[in-house]
């Protein structure tokens, strides 16, 4: 047995489904908080009915449930323009020059790199498809491909999404309020006050540390790609050729004719564009890195959705297609909500960063942030579900030490995303399009996730 098919194995005899381990960690940090917070006044009962009371908060906390439907909103969106007919021509241009596993691997990573930082969901299901397409043709023109290699290379994007503008906690700190929101209860009133009203992309996304590990991964990685593609053995396949998702509608009577008119959708997307180009002046003076928040991104992704599909039954088909794959974040994310709420008022916020304070300096401290948000990450396989859980604690510790709070932030982006190469959750978009297993895949994401460590490392510590 292979080493890919042993940690296959082991991967899926000791991790159950997600929904199970966000369970198991609310009955972790149910169990941590009643030892180490339980006040000497208080009896085991009393407290734990108090516990259950602080758990029902965090899940029905407005605040966190609007960032539930945004993050929804963002990889449906992102998925739906996937879908489109623009994109799916796009791709059966690039597609032929995809000759050799070496210069369809460097491509495909390259761009999907490139698609995901400007939105994961977008991303995720674009070098999924792309990876679909290069097998298609090289079965069409009988061209040897390490097919494997090819879906491994789909989906890097998911190693690179959280520095780009969809990352969860990025977009979320960027929004007015929200630091402050978060961390009220659990910071005194003179750190709270200190806290920044926003922490806007140009301090993150577009922060020096941040742009050259961008750069770093848009070169290094396509090209360790093209190298492991020219050692590799391909071989022929026998893929059948699938049809892009936008189909012709048929003859339309009355009032269906809007919803296959095209001139209706385009109309209706160019206005939402004209009124984000009036914001983009008008609001935020041009500054790009002030627009970017969640409700503006998905807006964004709404109007462009809306017109790159020829109508609203194409766009609303492409919905449909695409719903499924948010399943995971409408159950889970109110789960991980109610851990942050039993964590933020027990006060197991402060004792968890308390331990960290204790153990950093001010060098250490973002890599140990990296090292445990990739730990995290394997129980905890969604971005949004890590800020909530881990974003208080990080705050609250970089508070302690005075050290930079993007900085701090960028380091748990980092590790968020690069066990994504490990954990198998966001794989199966693509494992379905491909028709790839995981055991195929993973030795090669496993090869981009060492390289994405040294290269994240790097900037931590040269920054």
């Amino acid at each position: 047995m292979s080493f890919s098919d042993k940690y296959s194995k082991v991967f899926k005899y000791l991790l159950p489904a997600p929904f199970t381990i966000a369970v198991l960690l609310t009955i972790f940090t149910f169990g941590i908080a009643l030892i180490v917070t339980l006040p000497e006044a208080s009896s085991v009962g009393d407290y734990s009915l108090k516990l259950l009371q602080f758990w029902e908060g965090g899940i029905w906390d407005s605040g966190l449930l609007v960032f539930a439907m945004q993050m929804m909103l963002m990889l449906v969106l992102g998925h739906v323009l996937a879908l489109s007919k623009p994109v799916d021509l796009f791709l059966n241009l690039i597609v032929r020059s995809c000759n050799s596993t070496a210069k369809a691997a460097a491509l495909v990573t390259f761009l999907t790199i490139l698609v995901s930082l400007f939105n994961w969901g977008l991303g995720l299901i674009f070098g999924a498809i792309f990876a679909r397409k290069v097998g298609e043709h090289a079965s069409r023109f009988n061209i040897p491909i390490n097919y494997a290699i090819i879906g491994a290379a789909g989906y890097s994007g998911l190693m690179v999404w959280h520095g780009g503008l969809s990352g969860s906690s990025l977009a979320k700190v960027a929004e007015p309020g929200h630091l402050k929101a978060m961390m009220s209860g659990i910071l005194p009133d003179d750190q709270l006050t200190a806290l920044p009203e926003q922490i806007t992309y140009a301090s993150t996304v577009g922060s020096n540390m941040n742009l050259a590990v961008m750069l770093l991964l848009l070169v290094i990685l396509p090209l360790s790609m093209y190298w492991l593609g020219k050692k590799s053995t391909g071989t022929k396949l026998n893929l059948p050729h699938e049809k892009t998702t936008e189909q012709e509608t048929g003859h339309a009577e009355g009032a269906e004719k809007l919803d296959h008119s095209k001139i209706f959708s385009l109309l209706f997307g160019a206005i939402i564009f004209f009124y984000i180009g009036f914001k983009v002046v008008d609001e935020y003076d041009f500054n790009l890195f002030k627009f970017f928040t969640p409700n503006n991104i998905n807006l964004l992704l709404f109007a462009l959705a809306v017109l790159l599909h020829k109508n609203f039954t194409s766009f609303l088909k492409a919905v449909d297609e695409a719903i499924s794959g948010a399943a995971g974040i409408l159950i889970q994310f109110p789960l991980y909500f109610g851990i942050m709420g039993i964590m933020k008022s027990s006060g197991l916020v402060t004792e968890i960063s308390d331990f960290f304070v204790s153990i950093s300096t001010a060098t250490s401290y973002p890599v140990y942030t990296f090292l445990s948000a990739g730990l995290v990450n394997l129980f905890v396989p969604s971005g949004g579900g890590q800020w909530a859980v881990q974003g208080p604690i990080i705050v609250q510790a970089a508070a302690d030490l005075g050290l930079s709070l993007p900085k701090s932030i960028m380091a748990l982006a980092y590790g968020d995303q690069l066990t994504n190469m490990l954990q198998p959750f966001w794989a199966l978009p693509l494992l379905g399009i491909t028709g790839l297993k995981a055991k195929e895949i993973l030795p090669y994401t496993l090869f981009l996730m060492v390289i994405g460590t040294l290269i994240f490392l790097s900037g931590l510590l040269f920054f």
